[in-house]
């Protein structure tokens, strides 16, 4: 595997506040986005969604409380921003940040790998949809 970056002096800020179990990247990596809920919600918003309706509406069915708690760690870790949905509207929106676009390859993977091994799945994350660089 290649070497992590070093950290930015930022980023080691941000990382003191974390509480990690080991220092392996597999584990860090999910313990930001490994539970059952997380990548669904990163690949709405790859997909385009964006409000909190929106990930409510998606067919896996995430309850509010676990969107919100996601959501809320997401924000902590950068991987989602907030911003204002459209000019003057008083709802916030999310998006990617980079580290989040960075996800992509990952969720991209999985579609591949569910496509190939689990019968009876199709996929709306398409290269037709996402672009390769994001």
């Amino acid at each position: 595997m290649p070497t992590a970056k070093p950290q930015s002096s930022a980023a080691s800020k941000s990382a003191k506040s974390v509480v990690r179990r080991s220092p392996c990247p597999v584990a860090c990596s999910l313990d930001v986005f490994g539970d059952r809920w997380t990548l669904l919600v990163i690949r709405d918003l790859i997909l385009g969604r964006s409000r909190f309706k929106d990930f409510l509406a998606s067919p896996e069915g995430i309850p509010t409380n676990i969107l919100t708690d996601r959501l809320k760690r997401l924000l902590e870790h950068r991987v989602v921003t907030q911003v204002k949905d459209a000019e003057g509207s008083r709802h916030l929106a999310y998006q990617l940040t980079e580290k989040g676009t960075a996800l992509l390859p990952v969720v991209k993977a999985m579609r591949d790998w569910g496509l190939h091994w689990e019968k009876g799945t199709r996929a709306a994350l398409t290269a037709s949809t996402v672009s390769e660089g994001g």
